[in-house]
C-alpha cells in the first residue's frame, strides 16, 4: 500500500519542471531530427532512411558490426555541420530543448578535431564552439560548458595535443576532459599522460567507461585517469566492491539510461541498473547521449527511473542534486539549484 501511494504522489509532479543539471550530452548527436533534414537538404548530404524518418534508428552496438553502423550513422550527421552558424544553430537548439526538459546546467562534450576541417583548423573550431555556447547561454539563461573529449581510437599523442588546447581554454569555459568511442578498443592507461596534462590545468578527468565493457573498464578510468566523474559507469554494477568504492569516493556516474537500452547494454528500461547504483550511494547524473540517435532527451531519463525502477519524487529529486553536486557549475550556482530542488519537492 506504501509504494502504490508512493508512485501516486509521484505521478503529480511534472519531471520537466524539476531543476536538474545534464552532463552527459555529445555535441553532434544533441541535434534536432528536423534540423538533420534541414541541412542534410541545405548541403546535398544522402542521409539513410534511418536517419530520415525522425523516428530513432535500431541500433545495438554491442558487437564490431553494430557499433560500426553507429559511428557510420554519427558520422553522417556531422558532415552536415560546416558552418558557424550551424554550429550556433546547433547549440542554441540544444539549450532550448534543455531548458524546456528543466535543465539548469548543461556539460556538453565536443571533440574539436572532427569539426576542424571545415571550420579552419583545431583551435578555429574550438573558438567558433566556446563562441556558439556563450550567445546560446545569454540568449537562453542555460548555464553552458564544455567538456572536451579525445577519440579513443585515435592515438595517444592526439589526446594530448587536445588536453593542451583544453586547459589553454579553461579560462573560455571548457571545464573538463574525456574520453569516447569504443572502450573496449586499446587501454585507458594509454591516455595517463593527456589525462594528467588535463588534470595538472585544473580540468576534470571523465572519460567514458562502463557501458560496452564490464566493471574492469570502470576500474581503468579511476586506477589509470584517476577520473573524478565516470561517463555511464552503469556495468559497474557488477562488482560490489566497485560499487563501494565509487560511493566512498563520491564519483558520479553519468548514466544514460535510454541509450543504454537502445545500444543493446541492456534488453529493458527496467534491466538498466539504477536502483543499484543508487541504493549502493553511487552518485549519478542522469543523460540523454545523443538524442539524434535515441530519441529520449533529458527528462525522459527521469521518466524511466519513475516508470521503470519505481523512483519516488524524494528520490528523483535526490538525483537531481546529484546531477548537480556532480558538475562543475560554481558554489553560488549549485546552491541556488539545489534550493529550487527543494523547491520542486515541496511543491
Amino acid at each position: 500500500m506504501e509504494s502504490v501511494r508512493a508512485r501516486d504522489e509521484a505521478a503529480i509532479r511534472d519531471l520537466r519542471r524539476l531543476p536538474k543539471a545534464h552532463l552527459h550530452l555529445h555535441f553532434t548527436g544533441s541535434m534536432r531530427s528536423a534540423t538533420l533534414l534541414d541541412l542534410a537538404d541545405k548541403y546535398g548530404v544522402h542521409l539513410p532512411e534511418a536517419l530520415r524518418s525522425g523516428e530513432p534508428p535500431q541500433l545495438r552496438a554491442t558487437d564490431e558490426r553494430g557499433w560500426f553502423r553507429f559511428q557510420r550513422l554519427y558520422d553522417i550527421a556531422r558532415s552536415c555541420l560546416r558552418t558557424p552558424e550551424d554550429i550556433q544553430r546547433l547549440v542554441r537548439e540544444a539549450a532550448e530543448e534543455d531548458v524546456r526538459d528543466g535543465s539548469r546546467w548543461l556539460e556538453i562534450q565536443v571533440d574539436p578535431t572532427s569539426y576542424a576541417p571545415r571550420l579552419g583548423g583545431l583551435i578555429p573550431a574550438l573558438e567558433i564552439i566556446l563562441d556558439a555556447v556563450q550567445s546560446a547561454s545569454r540568449d537562453t539563461g542555460l548555464g553552458i560548458r564544455v567538456l572536451v573529449a579525445a577519440n579513443r581510437m585515435k592515438h595517444p599523442l592526439d589526446a594530448r595535443t587536445l588536453a593542451r588546447l583544453a586547459v589553454r581554454y579553461a579560462d573560455r569555459g571548457v571545464i573538463g576532459f574525456g574520453l569516447s568511442n569504443d572502450e573496449r578498443r586499446g587501454f585507458a592507461r594509454d591516455f595517463d599522460r593527456a589525462f594528467a596534462i588535463a588534470r595538472e590545468g585544473g580540468l576534470l578527468a571523465a572519460p567514458h567507461g562502463g557501458e560496452l565493457s564490464g566493471p574492469a573498464s570502470v576500474r581503468d578510468c579511476l586506477d589509470d585517469l584517476h577520473a573524478g566523474r565516470v561517463g555511464h559507469g552503469v556495468r559497474a554494477a557488477e562488482d560490489p566492491v566497485l560499487l563501494g568504492r565509487l560511493a566512498s569516493r563520491g564519483v558520479t556516474c553519468e548514466v544514460c539510461p535510454a541509450s543504454n537500452v537502445a545500444l543493446g547494454v541492456y534488453e529493458k528500461p527496467e534491466d538498466v541498473p539504477l536502483r543499484a547504483l543508487f541504493d549502493a550511494g553511487v552518485p549519478m547524473a542522469l543523460g540523454a547521449d545523443d538524442p539524434l540517435l535515441f530519441g529520449a532527451r533529458l527528462a525522459a531519463q527521469y521518466e524511466i527511473a519513475r516508470s521503470a525502477h519505481g523512483f519516488t519524487d524524494a528520490e528523483l529529486a535526490e538525483l537531481a542534486r546529484q546531477s548537480v553536486r556532480g558538475s562543475c557549475a560554481p558554489q553560488d550556482a549549485q546552491q541556488g539549484l539545489l534550493a529550487e530542488i527543494d523547491a520542486w519537492l515541496a511543491a
